[in-house]
């Protein structure tokens, strides 16, 4: 059974499709890893064994995924029954009454969920160290942060303990923890999944939801089960001209695509970073791609303040809604230094001063999209730096900001794609001297993740990577 955490939730599925395995024994032997490597790493705060055991032992629907054990990050994607805590110790006891539709169709696809999965609070940073339920550590180095806001997801796959795990994005938090743990991770078109029925959009269109798969044919797949409006969405993706698992394997043509080093802020990029988009860039080439260095022309002041008023005001909707629906007043000391702080930025703040702010962003939404009029994809580099130290962005009640504004060196690159909407993935194509994985970051036209998996697989059958192991695995 060990020989499980090496298959991806495909090659799962299809065990139990041949009835080469039951779904019961898919569960129990991800739960025994989930046990064993957990208390290393701190990923899942919330185990459902009880719940996944009836579920396995019981009908499944017939679905791409049935009898897969899967995880739920704990924001946004909502299990009825079953604690809702937004990493957060002021939501620690609540329990939400009620499925996400997101989550009723990963039912529907047959997958069952093990437990929720370590966040940092209400999703703000892009590391996973909560107060409440302390660090997520990162498999290829415990000493170093996994990511963040879906690190704790990230760090489940990268570890073994499931083939594939719920994330959510908003400033890169499926993107970020998949570049520090190895993984594949794709945040799909702003629309192209639902957020209902707590949510018509988060953050002001920020947020996109989906997961953190070791394989590209796992991403397709699950996002073929969940993509689609729910009934009173305020808007949608538009829809994709085939299933996106067709995509996988087929020819992405002669792609031209531009690469890009500086981030529109001019912030610093490490060498490592740059090393591994150079490497990302030549593979592309050498499988016959069109390269050359070129970047949409950004303001860089614009974009910080806007995203910022945009974000802040978006995380402090949430913690508020949060508190009123479990009965909780607001106070300081419910919430960590940094979530109080970013809540009296956003209160602070007027409406029209928010909508000036949007309206920023949809400009640089159509200033990218003029670049990309020209380009197939544009390539990044994932993160201005290798995975942090624990503790990196940490905030104290003296200065409360100092995660926030330490964070914009780190991820001068993903918001982008949360401003303009636009698919985009990280690719686990290099490791550095230090044995940590770097992703490269893909972005290609709004609506046109067809193009990032035609693209992904070709990447992935040049420079296979889930056989790659870190120290802590299942």
């Amino acid at each position: 059974m060990t020989d499980l955490a090496t298959l991806d939730a495909t090659a799962q599925a299809d065990l139990v499709r041949r009835r080469a395995v039951k779904p019961i024994e898919l569960v129990d032997a991800a739960i025994e890893r989930i046990e064993r490597l957990n208390p290393t790493i701190n990923a899942v705060i919330t185990p459902m064994y009880d719940l996944a055991r009836t579920a396995a032992s019981g009908p499944l629907p017939d679905g791409p995924f049935t009898g897969v054990p899967f995880m739920l990050k704990d924001l946004i994607a909502a299990y009825g029954g079953v604690r809702f805590a937004f990493g957060s110790a002021l939501l620690r006891d609540f329990v939400v009454d009620h499925d996400s539709e997101l989550v009723a169709r990963h039912k529907r696809a047959g997958l069952i969920v093990l437990g929720k999965t370590n966040l940092p609070e209400f999703g703000i940073l892009a590391t996973t160290e909560p107060h409440a339920f302390g660090p997520t550590r990162n498999p290829w180095n415990i000493a170093h942060s996994s990511g963040g806001s879906s690190g704790g997801s990230a760090a489940a796959v990268a570890s073994g303990m499931v083939p594939m795990a719920h994330g959510n994005d908003g400033g890169g938090s499926i993107r970020i923890p998949a570049s520090c743990c190895g993984l594949f991770g794709l945040k799909p078109t702003r629309g192209r999944n639902p957020l209902g029925p707590d949510f018509g959009e988060s953050m002001g269109g920020l947020v996109m939801e989906h997961a953190l798969t070791r394989s590209v044919r796992d991403s397709a797949a699950l996002l073929d089960a969940t993509a689609g409006p729910d009934v009173g969405d305020p808007y949608w993706a538009p829809p994709p001209t085939r299933p996106f698992l067709q995509e996988v394997g087929a020819d992405p043509g002669k792609l031209r695509i531009a690469l890009s080093f500086e981030p529109p802020t001019g912030t610093p990029v490490h060498p490592d970073c740059i090393a591994a988009v150079r490497d990302a860039a030549k593979l592309c080439a050498d499988l016959g791609h069109h390269v050359e260095e070129a970047a949409p022309v950004i303001n860089a002041e614009m974009i910080t303040q806007a995203f910022v008023a945009v974000f802040t005001a978006g995380a402090t909707m949430t913690v508020d809604a949060m508190a009123l629906l479990s009965g909780r007043t607001l106070t300081q000391d419910q919430v960590e230094p940094l979530t109080w702080a970013v809540c009296q930025m956003a209160h602070g703040q007027n409406a029209p001063s928010y909508l000036l702010a949007q309206t920023a962003l949809h400009r640089i939404g159509r200033d990218v999209a003029r670049f990309m009029v020209d380009y197939d994809v544009w390539l990044t580099p994932t993160l201005a730096e290798p995975p942090l130290p624990l503790g990196t962005l940490e905030s104290t009640p003296e200065n409360p900001l100092a995660g926030l504004m330490r964070s914009a060196s780190y991820i001068p690159y993903t918001p982008i794609c949360n401003i303009t909407g636009q698919p985009a993935m990280s690719v686990p194509l290099y490791w550095n001297e230090d044995g940590l994985p770097i992703g490269s970051h893909f972005v290609a036209r709004f609506g046109d993740e067809a193009t990032l998996f035609r693209l992904a697989a070709q990447l992935e059958e040049a420079r296979p990577w889930a056989e790659r192991r870190p120290p802590v695995w299942g």
